[in-house]
Formats: structure tokens, C-alpha cells, sequence
């Protein structure tokens, strides 16, 4: 097996990691993964020497979802239902939390989730993650911050509401 192969094998969880949180679905996320696999082998004389290796395939993968999967992947009510019906006994506070930071995560914008799972999960620097997302530094760090926001303040799992109910005694 040669160097370079090692190299790429030794990110496969990274890269499934990555492909799972844009895609949501395993079996999309290993197509996603393949995918990935077969452009950065097609494009593999565009790689620069010294480069980071992890970087580089997940621009790849990012640009893969962004050319098809996006537009493919229809995401039904069932999953959004499957993760609202998630409940634990209130002994298990901890479970609960951690369910609700996971709902959380899903229920952000696919830009702040993609940035957020980039900069929290994967451990890239800021400038990796903006190169990966093709995106200015300043706009990613804008979006981990808004996704960290949003989930400290709970305002997705609480969205605030807007329309007054009619015969409501509420002042909203």
C-alpha cells in the first residue's frame, strides 16, 4: 500500500464524521464519502505538496455536496418528526441535554452547521474550515458564532413567537 493511500485511509472517520453531519443520512454520507474519494483520486496532481491532506479532502467533499447532494437529498418530515419524538425519564438530565444540543445542532442553518462541525468536531483552525467551505474567515467565524447562539440560548428549540392567538389574554 503506498504513502499516500496510508494517508488517506488514516481520515476516513473524519471524513464520514463530516459527510454525516452534511448529509444526515448514513447511507447518503457514505455515498458522500465515495464520492469524495473518487474526485480527490481524479484530481489527486491538484494537491500541493505540504498541504494539509484532511483540508483538502474536505473541500472536496464539501464541493461534492454543494454540486449534487444538496439538491438530491430530500430531507422528509419523518426525520425532523424521529427527532422530536426522543424522550428519556427525568433521572437522566444529562441524556436530555445532550439530546437537545444534538437537535439543536441539526435544526441550525446548514451553513452554521457546517462551520460549527468543522471548527468543534473536526478540529480544524479557522483558515482550514474557511478553505474547506470556500468561504472568507470572517464569514466562518461569523457563523460559529451564531450557531454557538443560537445553541446556548436555545432559541431553536423555543423559536419565540411572532403572531399574538386571537382571544389570548397574552401581550405578545
Amino acid at each position: 500500500m503506498s504513502n499516500r493511500l496510508a494517508k488517506v485511509i488514516d481520515h476516513l472517520p473524519d471524513l464520514r464524521r463530516y459527510a454525516l453531519t452534511l448529509t444526515r443520512e448514513p447511507q447518503n454520507a457514505e455515498d458522500l464519502v465515495q464520492e469524495t474519494l473518487v474526485r480527490a483520486y481524479e484530481k489527486r496532481r491538484s494537491f500541493k505538496i505540504g498541504g494539509s491532506l484532511k483540508t483538502w479532502l474536505m473541500s472536496i467533499m464539501h464541493n461534492c455536496f454543494v454540486d449534487g447532494y444538496r439538491r438530491s437529498v430530500v430531507r422528509t418530515s419523518a426525520d425532523k418528526a424521529r427527532i422530536g419524538s426522543v424522550s428519556y425519564p427525568p433521572n437522566q438530565d444529562d441524556a436530555v441535554q445532550l439530546s437537545e444540543v444534538r437537535r439543536g445542532f441539526l435544526l441550525l442553518s446548514d451553513e452554521q452547521r457546517e462551520a460549527l462541525h468543522l471548527i468543534a468536531i473536526e478540529g480544524l483552525t479557522y483558515p482550514e474550515a474557511a478553505q474547506v467551505l470556500n468561504v472568507p474567515e470572517g464569514t466562518l467565524l461569523s457563523r460559529v458564532s451564531r450557531a454557538r447562539k443560537a445553541l446556548r440560548s436555545g432559541e431553536l428549540l423555543n423559536p419565540p413567537r411572532h403572531l399574538k392567538i386571537v382571544g389570548s389574554t397574552d401581550n405578545d
